[in-house]
């Protein structure tokens, strides 16, 4: 008697077989299945020194089934057909488990990824796909499920949900503010080492148009360094580097733990702006989305709140 373990061939051996038997060939099967026509010819032989027969007569550029190739086959096709029914049937499923957020570099660094591994924890069956990106036009593809995006609320095809305003200070390390204590002083901070942004999007604050704000014109900024991206910024401002705009929600684990303080207090600047939560008008809702909606209306509505 057959032991069990022998009686079945690997599986890549009867996907080539049935490939090449029912595309007439070895060539059509390899282009098929982007295999080289030796490694499918390769597969078949080992099926046959599997079974101890010949499957294919082989001809000049053709194959054609023997007797016991044929009787195989139909077996081979049948049970390929409930595994890929099978398959789809999976995959399908998995879909609607898995959902795409895009967001800006900032959000994705400082806000969500701090917050993914108790969603995940919560919801294990929902897969997230996060896409980091300042381009408005990568966060807002076809393809992207939920977006996180700066903005006044208006994105025409879009339902957009604010999940919190922006409101922005100074930020710096406790050892810095100990090392220039003229740091709690408004009148000083142009003076210092600041940390800047270089950013393509004019609209964000930046330094400069802070300290307009705060009714200083043209102010002469002592730089320290500038980033290309915001979280960057940050943890320069935390390792000591100098003083960086905080935007209020974004630093505020850094503020929890004491890696960095308001050396001004409640000093801040408050926008119109605000960070909002984009669903497509004519998307249709599914489980994974409808979840991860509901958990980040939730943090929205848990968050600290800033005047």
């Amino acid at each position: 008697m057959l032991k069990k373990r022998n009686v079945l061939p690997p599986l890549d051996y009867l996907v080539a077989f049935d490939a090449a038997a029912r595309l007439g060939g070895f060539a059509r099967a390899s282009q098929h299945l982007h295999l080289s026509e030796t490694a499918i010819s390769r597969k078949v032989r080992l099926l046959e020194q599997h079974y101890g027969t010949a499957l294919f007569q082989r001809g000049h550029r053709s194959v054609t089934l023997t007797e016991q190739g044929a009787a195989l086959q139909s077996s081979v096709s049948r049970a390929l057909d409930i595994l890929r029914d099978a398959s789809s049937d999976l995959l399908a499923e998995a879909d609607t488990r898995a959902l795409t957020l895009a967001a800006t570099n900032s959000v994705s660094a400082l806000w969500l990824l701090p917050r993914l591994p108790q969603f995940h924890r919560d919801n294990d069956q929902v897969r997230i796909r996060l896409v980091s990106s300042d381009s408005d036009e990568e966060c807002l593809a076809e393809q992207v499920d939920l977006s996180i995006l700066r903005g006044e609320g208006h994105w025409p095809g879009f339902e957009p949900t604010m999940l919190f305003g922006e409101t922005v200070f100074p930020v710096c390390s406790p050892r810095y503010l100990e090392d220039h204590p003229e740091a709690a002083d408004l009148r000083a901070i142009a003076g210092l080492d600041l940390i800047e942004v270089s950013s393509r999007h004019s609209e964000w604050m930046n330094w400069r148009t802070w300290l307009e704000d705060k009714g200083f014109s043209d102010p002469a900024i002592d730089r320290a360094a500038t980033f290309n991206t915001y979280p960057l910024a940050v943890q320069a401002a935390a390792d000591g580097l100098g003083i960086g705009l905080g935007w209020g929600h974004l630093v505020d684990r850094h503020l929890d733990a004491g890696t960095l303080i308001r050396p001004l207090g409640q000093v801040s600047v408050r926008t119109t702006a605000g960070y909002y939560l984009l669903r497509r008008s004519e998307k249709t809702p599914f489980p994974a989305l409808e979840t991860v909606e509901a958990w980040l209306r939730s943090e929205s509505e848990s968050r600290r709140r800033y005047g």
